[in-house]
């Protein structure tokens, strides 16, 4: 099975890095979690990504946001960028994720859903990997139905 690499920006970022670890724990998927600013540390940002056994990247980052961007100019793997709010409602690290230059594409979430990056990675490894993709599935007709279930509550009360 494929194998997914978390790498967020700061310390600062665990939280979002733990949601991310849950949903990748509830798919039994192989992940690395590593530490490492684009700013403070490119260097080691390049020997992570060198020494990584990884068929996706989940990138997370919040503020000017860079290590996303800086991690998919040094890689052809997807990188799945994951902006966090911290200051202007997370619209700085949003922006400057969605706003790569041509060539070196990220694909963003919404800002601090790491379930959907972390869902976002798993669809790519699915792509090779059906038994991923039939639980991805399974999850989703969970979501429905329990989303229906909801409904069903409110009525009643």
């Amino acid at each position: 099975m494929g194998k997914i690499l978390i790498i967020a920006g700061s310390v600062s970022d665990l939280e979002l890095v733990k949601k991310v670890e849950e949903v990748l724990k509830e798919f039994n998927v192989e992940y690395e979690i590593q530490i490492a600013s684009a700013h403070r540390e490119p260097f080691k940002v390049l020997e992570v990504l060198q020494k990584a056994d990884a068929d996706v990247i989940i990138a997370i980052a919040g503020l000017s946001a860079a290590l996303p961007g800086f991690v998919a100019s040094f890689t052809t793997k997807p990188v799945v960028g994951l902006p966090r709010e911290v200051k202007l409602g997370g619209l700085d690290s949003l922006l400057s994720m969605v706003q790569m230059p041509p060539g070196t594409p990220v694909g963003v979430v919404g800002i601090d859903n790491a379930r959907n990056a972390a869902l976002y990675a798993l669809q790519i490894l699915a792509l090779k990997e059906k038994d991923l993709e039939e639980k991805i599935k399974r999850y989703r007709n969970m979501l429905k139905l329990e989303e229906r279930m909801e409904k069903v509550v409110e009525k009643s009360e």
